[in-house]
């Protein structure tokens, strides 16, 4: 496996690369959850790629940024393991060297939900990977459903842009007790751990509710505000949101596909999720 610091040495071993290749951004602290990414890349493609890049500009404190957990020796021993081929490791002076300005904007759909409350994040999140989309040239580029409104953010972008590669979204990898699998979720105390799986019971909770009939998106969002509350350790509920699934307007009644989503404050951990409510 080889690993790249520099966008020239990384262009330089791709030039060698067969095809397709499939990408897996990421920023690190590896966790099942983006295992999956990687091992459907590698049935996928004939050369896996993957990145490993904290991305400053797509974080709201400087205190998240600092906090976030960097695992790096590890990840690149768990990745040569799946079998990448490519890792990339630039820092943040070869990704955003002096001079470097430019943004990516997609729209509204950046600017709500967690665009509302991670002030810019997503013009971070569009501008990192349109520069790795363009740096790897993969064919696929691999990303999980946890992350549901960056999918649709990106999707939107590849769009656009017309940009000649594949959104892959790969389902949610959880936990046995239901709590999506999150690099963050490493810095939850042990009680915090525990409380957090209140998160996914909550949305499953509405989704069963959806599924038994109920298409009031309201009375959806409120059965699982009532569940997040009876939890103490949750401190703060940014949002439940139930939107469509490809342009995230909220809807007042589903009747098509929609994602219902929260982001969720357990003790000061900010952890989000998302399930499908979908017929097919």
């Amino acid at each position: 496996m080889l690993v790249a610091r520099t966008v020239s040495e990384l262009r330089l071993a791709l030039e060698t690369a067969q095809s397709p290749l499939g990408l897996v951004p990421t920023m690190g602290a590896l966790h099942a959850g983006h295992l999956a990414l990687v091992r459907q890349a590698r049935s996928e493609n004939t050369t896996v790629a993957a990145t490993i890049f904290v991305n400053s500009r797509q974080f709201g404190s400087h205190d998240d940024f600092a906090s976030y957990p960097r695992t790096l020796e590890q990840d690149l021993t768990v990745l040569e393991a799946e079998g990448a081929d490519l890792v990339f490791v630039p820092s943040d002076e070869e990704m955003y060297p002096s001079g470097c300005e430019t943004r990516v904007d997609v729209g509204r759909i950046g600017q709500v939900l967690e665009g509302q409350f991670r002030e810019e994040h997503f013009l971070g999140v569009a501008t990192v990977v349109l520069k790795l989309l363009n740096i790897c040239r993969p064919d696929r580029v691999y990303m999980g459903q946890k992350d549901g409104q960056q999918c649709l953010v990106v999707r939107r972008m590849v769009e656009d842009l017309n940009l000649e590669t594949e959104l892959v979204t790969v389902s949610t990898v959880r936990d046995l007790d239901g709590l999506a699998l999150s690099s963050r979720n490493a810095l939850l105390t042990d009680k915090e751990r525990s409380a957090a799986r209140v998160i996914s019971q909550a949305l499953f909770a509405a989704k069963e509710m959806w599924e038994s009939g109920v298409k009031d998106a309201d009375r959806l969002k409120q059965h699982a505000r009532d569940i997040l509350a009876g939890e103490p350790l949750v401190t703060q509920v940014d949002y439940v949101s139930v939107a469509d699934a490809r342009t995230i307007e909220e809807l007042k009644i589903v009747q098509g596909r929609a994602m219902l989503s929260t982001a969720v404050k357990i003790g000061s951990i900010r952890l989000i999720d998302n399930v499908m409510l979908d017929t097919d």
